[in-house]
């Protein structure tokens, strides 16, 4: 599974071009990336590829209601026997057939189906849009499990130093002691001190691995043989804190601008007008261009004395009273274009909040992050000074095992606020609209 495959496959998934179905997936590839994530993503994620099926589904709607726009051919015929007694021809006939084809040409249907055609158009227009959410939902997802799994893994690297120190720690508790300097006691205490740091990181390891299970899912890797059952990739990339200023006022107006949510709605509420509007035209009466060829029983039970010819004329129907069904299609069309503007003026309050609470988020995530790394360097000479003093005699073991604790919570505090920030700012970029950057436009 390498990027330079699957990139161009992704360029075209995130344009919208449909497939019938996903490039068949390959083995548990020894390194991933980000980006290669990404592009599996695009292809294979559930939630993406059912997406794509509900435009395939609206562009058949849209077929469908456009065919009363072009002519239709009918071909019907029958053959019946029947009684003496029944015959309508002279002489009396116990026979009769008909052949016939009928062309029919739509030419006016009080604008019904101009606007079916119209509102098909506009809601395969808002699948495409659906889409489009649906991909930057997915990879927003994709992003912060793959966040998850390098938090885990630093958290690991923060445990097995935490034991490293500790076991050094333990070494020289055991050198002190067989040199005379040290008690059993101080042995003892590093023992315990080591064991209980094996703890934290069993747990960091299994913590790995529920975070790759579920970047597994996002993916939709599905792919699960006995050969790759226990193989777990080289992940590669690091939690970065790289700061970055978005304005609040900004990032408003960017969401209003591109989220995909409002986008579709609003066709969905153009879709609406044109579903009244098709409502309405059970009102007016339709025209019909109607021509076609007919053969049917002559004077005869012969085949040959059949008679046949062509015709052509219109046929109108209008319905003067139906019991007042047309106006309740029309309340019915009125009140759900209603509902669609209501959904639209919810959600641009909702995706207002979104915008507020990820801002907020990402200006915590960016102080946190900032303050750890001061932390991280005091603890570090914090703990070089605990081992000098302990060695001059003038701190004593316990004082080297608590700076070390500190260290190791003040390693963990910021690989928990690096990730807080790399996902604060992914869902910020995913509340403005903005596509994800491995993502082409």
């Amino acid at each position: 599974m390498h990027s330079a495959r699957l990139l161009p496959a992704l360029f075209l998934a995130a344009a919208g071009v449909l497939r019938a179905a996903p490039a068949p997936q390959q083995p548990v590839p020894d390194q991933l990336d980000l980006k290669t994530a990404v592009g599996f993503a695009v292809e294979n994620n559930f939630a993406i590829r059912q997406a794509r099926e509900r435009i395939r589904q609206q562009e058949g709607v849209v077929l469908e209601v456009s065919a009363r726009r072009n002519p239709s051919v009918a071909a019907a015929g029958s053959v019946q026997r029947n009684a003496d007694a029944l015959s309508q021809s002279f002489p009396v006939s116990d026979r009769y057939w008909t052949l016939g084809i009928t062309a029919t040409q739509n030419l006016y249907s009080g604008g019904g189906v101009t606007a079916n055609v119209a509102g098909a158009r506009l809601s395969r227009e808002a699948a495409t849009l659906d889409l489009k959410s649906v991909i930057q939902d997915s990879i927003l997802g994709v992003r912060t499990a793959f966040y998850r799994v390098l938090l885990a893994g630093e958290r690991i690297k923060v445990q097995e130093q935490n034991v490293t120190l500790l076991q050094q720690e333990l070494k020289n508790a055991t050198d002190r002691l067989e040199a005379g300097t040290a008690s059993a006691f101080e042995k003892t205490r590093a023992e315990v001190a080591l064991a209980n740091a094996r703890v934290p990181l069993i747990t960091a390891n299994n913590d790995r691995r529920l975070a790759i299970e579920a970047l597994r899912q996002q993916l939709g890797f599905s792919t699960n043989t006995p050969e790759n059952l226990r193989k777990i990739p080289q992940f590669l990339g690091a939690l970065e804190y790289r700061p970055v200023e978005i304005e609040l006022g900004t990032a408003m107006e960017t969401a209003r601008a591109r989220r995909p949510e409002l986008q579709r709605l609003g066709k969905l509420v153009e879709a609406g007008g044109t579903q009244v509007k098709a409502a309405q035209a059970a009102r007016r009466p339709t025209l019909d261009l109607v021509g076609g060829w007919q053969l049917r029983k002559g004077a005869t039970n012969s085949f040959g004395d059949s008679q046949n010819g062509s015709y052509v004329g219109l046929q109108s129907r209008w319905n003067v009273f139906d019991g007042r069904a047309t106006t309740a299609r029309v309340s019915q069309a009125r009140s759900g274009l209603e509902q669609v503007r209501l959904r639209l003026t919810e959600a641009e309050l909702a995706i207002e909040v979104q915008v507020r609470s990820a801002h907020s988020a990402l200006q915590e995530a960016r102080e946190l992050a900032e303050a750890s790394q001061k932390v991280v360097e005091q603890a570090q000479e914090a703990l070089r000074l605990a081992n000098v003093r302990y060695e001059a005699g003038t701190a004593t073991q316990l004082d080297v095992l608590q700076t070390n604790v500190d260290l190791t919570t003040a390693r963990t505090n910021q690989v928990q606020a690096y990730y807080a920030f790399n996902v604060a700012l992914a869902e910020l970029r995913a509340a403005m609209g903005l596509p994800d950057e491995f993502i082409a436009e």
